[in-house]
C-alpha cells in the first residue's frame, strides 16, 4: 500500500522525497531505487550518495547501474563508518541524489551532527534528494516507541523534516509477511527474535496514523475554502521543567498541536530556586528546551515563585486555550497538604482545558518526587560566617536589653530581626531556617529561667518558642522572596536599559559597519562573553571584529580556519551553527546571522564552548539581533534612497549636457565645416583678408571645442577622484604670467592689469591652477563689454595665498551667486543655450581649488562688476647660508 502526498516547496530549493516504512525489511530502499530507475531511463541525472543495501542482494543489484559518489571513511575503534562526502556532492550537483537512512547520526568530526542536516544543505543547494526512514525515528512519537520496545530510538528526526517533505511514500507490508522475511536471514535494524508480531502491528498502526496526520497537515495548507471544516483557533501551551518526564509531555503537546494545526508555545517559569538547581537538572532543562524548539514550539520565559499564577496569567494574556502539564503520580489525599499545581491551575484558570500527562516510567517516580527534598545546596563559608555573626550580634543586643531591664518581648523581636537580616545578606534561605532554629534555642538558653539551660519552668514558654520560630521563618521567607523579586526586577530594568541604549545608539549610526560595532559592544555588556562580528559586503565575509570579555591573548582562537568556516556556512545557509547546535558543534562560538528576510547583513558569534547560552540569554540575544537587522535594513534603504537621488541628479546633469551639446556644439561645428568647405571649393575667389578671417574663425571655434572637452574631462576626473595632483612649490606671478599667455584672443580688446607680492610661493599643481586663472579671465571677457578693465592680483593671508580676478562689468545678481559654480549653470541662462556659455568653466575651477584644499568665492566689485577669489596653501622656503 502506498500513501503519497505533496507540499509546496520554495523556489530554487531541491525537493525531498521520503520512502518510509514501519520497520526495516519492508523494501523501502528497493522502492527508492525503482523510482530512481524510472527517472534515470527518462534521461535524469541520478547519483547514489550513500546506500546501505549489502544485506539485500536484489537491492544491491538494482543499485549497480548508478554512479556512486565517494564517501568519507571514519574509523571508530574497530568499526569503520561510511559517511556522506557533503562537499563532493555539492560540487557534483546531480539532479537527484539517493541517500539511505535519513535518521542516521553522523560520526564525530562531521560538519553536521545528523544526516538530515546534510540533506537540508543539499536541498538548499537545489539538489533533489530521495531518502528512506523508519517511522519510529520521528521525534514526537518516541513515547509510544518507548511503550512498544521499552526504550526510545537514539537516532531521530524532527517532525518538520517529515511533514515538509515534498513527497512521502509509505511502503507497507503485512506484519506476518515481514516477520517471515526477517527470519529468512536478511538483516534488520532490530533482530527478529526481539520483535514480536504485536510490536510490528503496533508500529504499522503508528506509521499509518503518522502519515494520516501528515495528510491532514497538507490539507490545512490548501486555500481558505477547503479549510472551513478545520478548527484553527486553538493555542496549546506546554510547561517546561527539568523533570525526566517533561520530554514525554512536550512530545504529547507537539502531537496535539499538529493534530489541531494550531499555535504551540513552551513556557518556563523561572523561580528563585532556579539559581540553586543542580547542574544535571539544568542540562535536562536545556535538553527539554531544545526538544521543544525542534518540535516547533515558541519558547517563552516568565519569572515568579507562584508557578500556577504565572502560567494562568501568561495563558490569559496570550490567548492560550489548552495547557499541557506533566504528573509523576497521583498525590495521596492527606488532610493538610499543599494543593497540587493542577488544582491551583483549575482554580486560577477555570476557562482553560488542562491536560495531565502521567509518567509511565515508575522507576523515576521516587527520584522526580523527592529530588528537591534530597538536594542539599552547597554551603558557602562566607554566608555561614554572616549568619553566625548576625546571631552573635542579636545575642549581644539581647544581653544589653536584659541588663537594661527590658521585657523579653523586645529580645524576641531582636532575634526575629536577625533572621530577617540573615535572609537579606545571604544567598540561600537555608541560612534563615538555621538562624530561626538557633535563635529560638539561644533565647531559651540565655534569657529564660533557668538561664544557661534548655529547660524551662513556665508552661507558656513552649508556645512562645513555637510562635517565635514560625514568625522568624515566615519573615525570612517573605524577605527572601522580596529579594528575589528585586533581583529579577533589577535584571529586567538593566536589560531594558541596555535595549533602549542600543536603540538610541543605532539611530545615530551612519553605516552598517558602525551598526555592527554598536551591537557587538552591547552584546558584550549583556552576555559578558567574547563576541565575534563579521560584516557582510557583496555577499562575502569581511575581517572579523573581536571583543573579549576579559583581557587576554585569545583572539587568535576565534580567527582560525575552522571558526571562519562556520561563519561562512551561516552566511551561505542563513541558519545558526556552532557550539550548542547540531552543525559544527565543536566550534568555540555559536554563530547567528543578522538578517532581514533572506538578506544577511552580518554574522555574530557568541563564545559558548564551555558554557551554553541560557534561555534568557538566547532570548535577549535574538532581540538585539532583530533590532540590529531592522537598523541595517533602514540604513540600506537610506543608502539606496541617497544613491537614487545621486543617480537622478546625474541623469539631470546628463540631460543638461546633452541639451547643451545639441545647442552649443552644432554652431561651432557648422561654422568650422562651412568655412572649411568654402576654402576648399572657392578659396581662390576670396581675398587675403577674407581668407584670414575664415582661418581665424576656424581656429577660434576649434580652440573653444578643445577647451570644452578638456573642461569636461577635468571635471569628471576630479569629481571621480581619478586625477592625481602633482603638488610642487611655485611662484605665483610665474603661474599668472603663464596663464595670460593662453587666454582668449579677444583679450586684446580688454585692459588686463596684474598686481601682487613678489616672490610669493604656493603649493599647487601648476598646470591646474593655470587652468583656473584662464577660466576666470575668459569668464570675465565673456560677460563684460570690450574695453572693460580686468584686474588679477594676489597676496598672502595667513597660511594661504589669495588670488583674485576682478572686472568692472555688469556684475552677478544675488540670485545667481549661490549657483554660479554649479555645472551647466549660466548667470544669463539657467539652462544654457548660447554657444559661449556651457557653464563648465567655473565648475571646473571649484573642483580644482577644492582638490588643493582651498576655497573659491564670488563677491561684488565696487562700484560695479564681479570679483572671484580663490585660495591655495602658501609655502615658506628655508634659506641655508
Amino acid at each position: 500500500m502506498e500513501q503519497q502526498t505533496a507540499v509546496r516547496i520554495e523556489k530554487g530549493r531541491g525537493a525531498l522525497t521520503i520512502f518510509a516504512s514501519y520497520f526495516s525489511g519492508t523494501g523501502k530502499t528497493f522502492r527508492m531505487l525503482e523510482a530512481a530507475t524510472q527517472v534515470h531511463r527518462a534521461g535524469g541525472d541520478v547519483v547514489i550518495g550513500l546506500l546501505s543495501c549489502s544485506q539485500w542482494p536484489q537491492t544491491q543489484a538494482m543499485a549497480e547501474p548508478f554512479e556512486s559518489m565517494p564517501q568519507r571513511v571514519v574509523t571508530a575503534g574497530d568499526d569503520v563508518i561510511y559517511e556522506i562526502d557533503l562537499d563532493a556532492c555539492l560540487k557534483r550537483r546531480p539532479q537527484i541524489l539517493l541517500i539511505d537512512d535519513l535518521s542516521h547520526v553522523n560520526a564525530e568530526g562531521s560538519r553536521h551532527k545528523n544526516r538530515y542536516r546534510d540533506i537540508e544543505e543539499l536541498l538548499k543547494a537545489g539538489i533533489d534528494v530521495y531518502t528512506t526512514v523508519d517511522i519510529q525515528h520521528i521525534e514526537s512519537i518516541q513515547e509510544t516507541v518507548f511503550e512498544i520496545f521499552g526504550a526510545p530510538e537514539s537516532e531521530r528526526i524532527p517532525d518538520c523534516v517529515f511533514d515538509q517533505a515534498s513527497h512521502v511514500e509509505f511502503i507497507d507490508m503485512e506484519p506476518e509477511q515481514l516477520q517471515n522475511r526477517l527470519k529468512q536471514g536478511c538483516g534488520a535494524r532490530i533482530p527478529s527474535a526481539g520483535c514480536t508480531l504485536s510490536q510490528l502491528n503496533a508500529l504499522r498502526e503508528l506509521g499509518l496514523r503518522r502519515c494520516a496526520d501528515r495528510s491532514a497537515l497538507y490539507a490545512s495548507t490548501q486555500p481558505a475554502q477547503s479549510q472551513a471544516l478545520y478548527r484553527m483557533q486553538e493555542h496549546i501551551l506546554v510547561c517546561l521543567s527539568s523533570a525526566p518526564s517533561n520530554a514525554q509531555v512536550i512530545r504529547t503537546a507537539a502531537r496535539m498541536a499538529g493534530a489541531f494545526r494550531c499555535g504551540f508555545t513552551a513556557l518556563f517559569v523561572e523561580t528563585s530556586k532556579f539559581q540553586w538547581m543542580p547542574q544535571s537538572d539544568r542540562e535536562r532543562l536545556r535538553d527539554n528546551l531544545k526538544l521543544a524548539q525542534k518540535l516547533g514550539a515558541s519558547i517563552e520565559t516568565v519569572y515568579g515563585d507562584d508557578i500556577a499564577y504565572q502560567i494562568a496569567e501568561y495563558s490569559r494574556l496570550s490567548g492560550i486555550t489548552k495547557i499541557v502539564l506533566g504528573r509523576d503520580m497521583i498525590p495521596h489525599r492527606y488532610i493538610f497538604r499543599k494543593a497540587s499545581l493542577t488544582e491551583q491551575l483549575i482554580e486560577l484558570a477555570p476557562d482553560f482545558d488542562i491536560h495531565i500527562i502521567p509518567d509511565n516510567r515508575r522507576s523515576n517516580r521516587f527520584t522526580s518526587r523527592y529530588r528537591e527534598v534530597l538536594h542539599t545546596p552547597s554551603v558557602s563559608l562566607i554566608d555561614l560566617a554572616k549568619s553566625i555573626l548576625i546571631l552573635a550580634l542579636a545575642t549581644i543586643i539581647g544581653f544589653l536589653f536584659h541588663c537594661l531591664g527590658l521585657n523579653e518581648t523586645n529580645i524576641i523581636t531582636v532575634y526575629i530581626l536577625g533572621v530577617m537580616l540573615t535572609s537579606v545578606f545571604t544567598k540561600n534561605s537555608v541560612y534563615s531556617l538555621i538562624n530561626s532554629i538557633a535563635g529560638v534555642l539561644a533565647f531559651n538558653f540565655f534569657f529564660t529561667e533557668p538561664r544557661f539551660s534548655l529547660n524551662v519552668h513556665s508552661n507558656d514558654y513552649p508556645v512562645t518558642f513555637v510562635v517565635m520560630f514560625v514568625v522568624s521563618f515566615l519573615t525570612s521567607s517573605l524577605a527572601a522572596k522580596l529579594k528575589s523579586l528585586a533581583k529579577h526586577s533589577a535584571q529586567m530594568a538593566w536589560r531594558t536599559k541596555i535595549l533602549l541604549e542600543t536603540s538610541q545608539d543605532l539611530q545615530k549610526a551612519g553605516s552598517q559597519t558602525e551598526i555592527l560595532s554598536i551591537i557587538a559592544d552591547q552584546l558584550l555588556k549583556i552576555l559578558q562573553r567574547d563576541i565575534v562580528v563579521y560584516c557582510v559586503k557583496d555577499e562575502k565575509l569581511q575581517e572579523p571584529e573581536i571583543l573579549l570579555a576579559e583581557e587576554s591573548d585569545l583572539k587568535a582562537q576565534y580567527t582560525t580556519d575552522q571558526e571562519k568556516q562556520v561563519a561562512q556556512w551561516v552566511l551561505t545557509n542563513n541558519k545558526r551553527a556552532g557550539a550548542g547546535t547540531e552543525t559544527f558543534s565543536d566550534a568555540r562560538c555559536t554563530y547567528l546571522s543578522v538578517r532581514a528576510g533572506e538578506h544577511i547583513y552580518g554574522v555574530v558569534g557568541v563564545a559558548a564552548a564551555g558554557k551554553g547560552l541560557e534561555t534568557s540569554e538566547n532570548s535577549i540575544l535574538l532581540s538585539v539581533l532583530e533590532e540590529c537587522a531592522l537598523a541595517m535594513e533602514n540604513q540600506r534603504h537610506l543608502e539606496e534612497k541617497e544613491a537614487a537621488a545621486v543617480l537622478a541628479k546625474n541623469e539631470q546633469l546628463r540631460a543638461n549636457l546633452l541639451r547643451s551639446i545639441s545647442h552649443d556644439l552644432r554652431t561651432p561645428l557648422t561654422s568650422i565645416s562651412g568655412n572649411a568647405s568654402n576654402l576648399l571649393s572657392n578659396g581662390d575667389m576670396f581675398d587675403a583678408k577674407t581668407r584670414q578671417q575664415m582661418y581665424t574663425d576656424i581656429y577660434d571655434d576649434s580652440i573653444w571645442l578643445i577647451n570644452l572637452v578638456e573642461n569636461l574631462l577635468s571635471v569628471s576626473r576630479l569629481d571621480g577622484g581619478r586625477m592625481n595632483l602633482h603638488i610642487s612649490t611655485e611662484l605665483v606671478d610665474d603661474v599668472v604670467s603663464e596663464a595670460l599667455r593662453h587666454i582668449n584672443r579677444k583679450s586684446v580688446d580688454y585692459h588686463l592689469h596684474t598686481q601682487g607680492d613678489d616672490y610669493l610661493l604656493a603649493q599647487m599643481d601648476a598646470r591646474l591652477i593655470v587652468q583656473v586663472v584662464i577660466n576666470l579671465v575668459d569668464n570675465a571677457i565673456k560677460y563684460t563689454p570690450p574695453g572693460s578693465d580686468i584686474d588679477i592680483s594676489w597676496k598672502r593671508q595667513g597660511k594661504y595665498v589669495l588670488i583674485t580676478v576682478a572686472d568692472n562689468g555688469p556684475g552677478i545678481s544675488d540670485e545667481a551667486k549661490p549657483h554660479i559654480f554649479d555645472m551647466f549653470y549660466s548667470a544669463s541662462n539657467q539652462i544654457v543655450d548660447s554657444r559661449r556659455s556651457m557653464g563648465l568653466g567655473l565648475a571646473l575651477c571649484k573642483s580644482i581649488v577644492n582638490a588643493h584644499g582651498g576655497e573659491i568665492t564670488v563677491s561684488d566689485q565696487l562700484p560695479h562688476g564681479a570679483m572671484f577669489t580663490f585660495s591655495i596653501p602658501a609655502r615658506e622656503v628655508d634659506l641655508h647660508e
